[in-house]
């Protein structure tokens, strides 16, 4: 097995723990409960693994595992019958273990032998990557060890999720796999797949080909989002790409392997520019339209289904129709968010629907709208899930609420007998800045990993039977490449992994930072990229008490020192160290530029930013 000169200088200088990995809880999600053991397992080719004969999807887990440690490590098990041997056997429960659930699991790690057990072949998957994490990521020679040890571990929530949206910017099936192996690795079992908005319909759907031929393409546009030019009338539209249906049968599979499943999403009434450019007929206006670029949101125009039009939901169950033939999850999401309804208001059709049904207004015609769509997709043996503004003007009987514009939805939802998924924007919205906006550059909002690490699901007063879970989304108008939603996933995922699994008892940001930093060297082995965000210091500037502005520097973790210039020079650790007290600006400075250390070397990235755009942020 080879392996890039570059990351294994990475891993030597980055982290220099390999036997202390061994020996000591470093593990994300942090497990149940986890006792340390004298002794170590000594892994080698020579150690075999026991797995029942007769059991495929057991078959399956130890060989995920085997694939996995092979590029961990560079060792292959052999399988084996026989248990006097090194061994590492996976087992399901003859009785199951009520504590262990169906995604629990109970790993045993004694110098001899290494036992995963579980009630459910899930369990045993996560058991097992729980265990590729008590090895260190070095090439062996011949012989691993691993610390003897006892882990109890199941998780908090059954929907654990991560959102990714293929419109705004698509991502081949390969990416979204790779995008998934990361995700299980990390105990997450949901993946959000936001397949159609106003940027590109991204499923095929037989009954309505143009959906794909003509809404999954887009003129090609690069820099920032917000600033994308409409196309010309005649210029080609190569920018985009959608999935096949057999490359959504193949993805599905690939998820049901890895015990992930994936809820489809098909954004409507509103988000449906691609939608509208295929079949502008479904709009109010029933005019030709264009797949959206991007740039501001005031030029996207009529991009929202026509409630009042009846062939709208002839159309609508055909869609749903193939989605819930694609996707055997009981979820089917239907979007609903951010629905402007302002031509509504206009259409004869819709104001004639209205008076039929004795609808007073348009915020109760989109709940009319949503109820709908739910006849459809409960056709369809399919449950329905939407962004909470399907709230607005009356909740569908049964449907699921994904509470996205903070709590307040999830505990509505909750309140009146319906399930939620929490996705606050305030927590959860991985498309968000997670550093200094000088050095991240662009997106939308502010959300460092600390602040997803202070998520709790349950708002204060909930049944917490209805909080199915909390789910992390990455948008992608600011991202552009595959690359870039590694980075903007990474580490705050970790993050959010340990809200969803771990037990909410004396979470302490401190001790998960040593854990989080200890995965940073199997996304390097892996080339995974990743945000060195949580090394960058946030910086103000403040009024003194003399009237004076000064400059604050606030450390997102501990054992850092800052170091920073006046004078236009790269600061290095010769240079002014802060000393956590505000810092007096020279006269005549106009900008500061800072970097951190640990240790006496530098970690964090260079910031520079001028005082003139520091006190604009007063």
């Amino acid at each position: 097995m080879k392996m890039k000169k570059a990351s294994l200088l990475i891993l030597l200088t980055l982290f220099s723990y390999s036997a202390f990995c061994q020996k000591d809880n470093l593990l994300v999600p942090e497990p149940v409960k986890f006792i340390q053991k004298t002794g170590n397992f000594q892994l080698s080719t020579d150690t075999r693994i026991v797995i029942p004969d007769d059991n495929t999807e057991i078959k399956k887990v130890a060989g995920l595992f085997n694939d996995q440690l092979v590029a961990l490590c560079g060792i292959r098990l052999e399988s084996s019958s026989v248990k006097d041997e090194t061994i590492v056997e996976f087992l399901l429960n003859k009785q199951p273990d009520n504590e262990l659930g169906d995604e629990g699991y109970f790993l045993n790690i004694s110098s001899k032998k290494i036992t995963i057990s579980a009630n459910k072949p899930a369990g045993l998957l996560y058991g097992s990557e729980t265990l590729l994490q008590m090895i260190s990521p070095v090439l062996a020679d011949s012989i691993v060890n691993i610390a003897c040890a006892e882990i109890t571990d199941y998780p908090r929530f059954g929907w654990r999720g991560l959102m990714l949206d293929v419109s705004r910017h698509f991502f081949t099936k390969d990416e979204v796999k790779r995008f998934i192996d990361q995700m299980v690795k990390y105990k997450y079992n949901v993946f959000h797949w936001h397949l159609t908005d106003n940027n590109g319909w991204r499923v095929e759907i037989k009954s309505y080909p143009k959906l794909t031929s003509v809404g999954a393409w887009r003129a090609k546009r690069t820099g920032l989002y917000t600033g994308y030019e409409t196309a010309e009338p005649n210029e080609s539209k190569t920018d985009g790409g959608f999935y096949t249906q057999d490359d959504i049968r193949e993805v599905v599979q690939y998820a049901a392997d890895r015990f992930v499943t994936i809820v489809p999403e098909v954004d409507v009434p509103g988000h449906s520019s691609a939608l509208l450019a295929a079949y502008p007929e479904y709009s109010c206006l029933g005019t030709p339209t264009y797949v959206y670029e991007g740039g501001r949101i005031t030029d996207i125009g009529d991009n929202e289904l026509c409630v009042g039009n009846e062939k709208v939901y002839e159309m609508l169950d055909k869609v749903f129709g193939e989605i819930a033939s694609l996707f055997p999850g009981e979820y089917i999401h239907m979007g609903g968010d951010e629905a402007s309804r302002r031509y509504w208001a206009e259409c004869p059709k819709c104001q004639k629907l209205m008076k039929e049904e004795g609808i007073e207004d348009v915020s109760a015609l989109q709940s009319y709208f949503s109820s709908r769509v739910d006849k459809i997709i409960r056709s369809k043996n399919k449950k329905m899930i939407g962004w909470d503004e399907i709230i607005e003007g009356g909740l569908v009987p049964d449907a699921t609420v994904m509470s996205w514009r903070g709590i307040e939805g999830g505990i509505t939802a909750a309140s009146t007998g319906h399930h939620a998924v929490m996705s606050p924007t305030t927590y959860c919205y991985l498309d968000y800045l997670q550093g200094e906006k000088n050095i991240e550059r662009v997106s939308f909002g502010a959300l460092r990993a600390k602040r997803v690490f202070e998520f709790e699901p349950v708002p204060e007063g909930v049944d917490p039977s209805f909080i199915l879970g909390g789910q992390g989304n990455v948008w992608t108008e600011f991202i552009p490449n595959y690359r870039r939603v590694e980075y903007m996933t990474w580490p705050r995922g970790l993050a959010l992994s340990e809200v969803l699994w771990s037990p909410n008892v004396n979470r302490d940001w401190d001790e998960f930072v040593p854990r989080m930093e200890a995965q940073f060297p199997r996304f390097d082995q892996a080339e995974v990229n990743y945000a060195p965000s949580i090394y960058d210091p946030a910086i103000e500037m403040i009024s003194g008490d003399n009237g004076k502005k000064q400059i604050v520097f606030t450390l997102e973790i501990k054992g850092l020192d800052v170091y920073y210039t006046f004078d236009h020079t790269f600061p290095d650790n010769f240079s002014l160290k802060y000393q956590n007290e505000p810092i007096e600006i020279p006269k005549g400075a106009s900008e500061i530029w800072a970097i951190t250390y640990r240790d006496g070397k530098p970690l964090g990235r260079l910031l520079v930013i001028t005082l003139d755009e520091l006190e604009k942020r007063m």
